[in-house]
């Protein structure tokens, strides 16, 4: 039967994946991969040699359609990002939704994905948190920090390198420079690193020490 199947892969260390990531990956009939070159890589280690297609944000939209059709044929498909779990700050989401919409099976395994970690790491409050991904960069940003700055729960966003001291900033104009937050990059790799304290320490840390690689900002909720 025709099925789509989303299937985390390893956010860093690749002895993340699940055995079951594995057999679906060289069962299924097509991989969609967010960039066939990265995920290339992945598939070799494990010595899969399943077929792939390309399937990103900048042609999901011309794509779904297509794979809904043959997905309705009866063909199987896996969807995998280059790290992580699909749909979760990467593409997805639409052709999840098309596959419910035309009543074809989704199944998503569990598996790796980068804010769980952090957030265990953290050591803020975990029973209650949010998962904002990436801030807005231009347009919206300044109303959604305004109204974060009212939220309880301990925020968890995603955030490139080059942005770092930027975000911290605003939060600290936002959120005041006394709030907790932790800071984690290269989740499960080599250098993986974490640091803690309030808002202005962890600026002053990274003003002085440049940053590389993944980051995930676990942001103390308002008392």
């Amino acid at each position: 039967m025709s099925k789509l199947y989303v299937v985390p892969t390893p956010i860093g260390n690749l002895e993340d994946i699940t055995f079951r990531a594995i057999r679906i990956l060289k069962e299924v009939d097509v991989i969609l991969a967010e960039d066939t070159r990265t995920s290339g890589k992945l598939l070799k280690h494990f010595d899969i040699t399943t077929s792939m297609q390309s399937h990103h944000m900048h042609n999901e939209h011309k794509t779904v359609n297509t794979i809904i059709n043959r997905l309705q044929g009866g063909e199987t498909f896996a969807l995998i990002s280059d790290a992580g779990t699909p749909a979760i700050s990467d593409p997805g989401f639409l052709l999840t939704r098309a596959c419910i919409q035309n009543n074809i099976d989704v199944e998503c395994l569990p598996g790796a994905t980068a804010f769980v970690p952090a957030l265990v790491n953290s050591g803020l409050p975990n029973d209650k948190f949010i998962f904002e991904g990436f801030l807005p960069v231009k347009k919206g940003r300044q109303t959604r920090l305004k109204f974060l700055s009212e939220e309880t729960r301990t925020m968890i966003f995603y955030e490139s390198p080059h942005k770092l001291l930027k975000t911290l900033t605003n939060f600290i104009e936002y959120l005041g420079e006394d709030r907790q937050v932790s800071v984690s990059r290269e989740l499960t790799k080599l250098f993986e690193d974490t640091q803690r304290g309030t808002l202005k320490e962890v600026l002053v840390h990274y003003t002085k020490k440049p940053v590389k690689g993944e980051i995930v900002i676990v942001v103390e909720g308002r008392k």
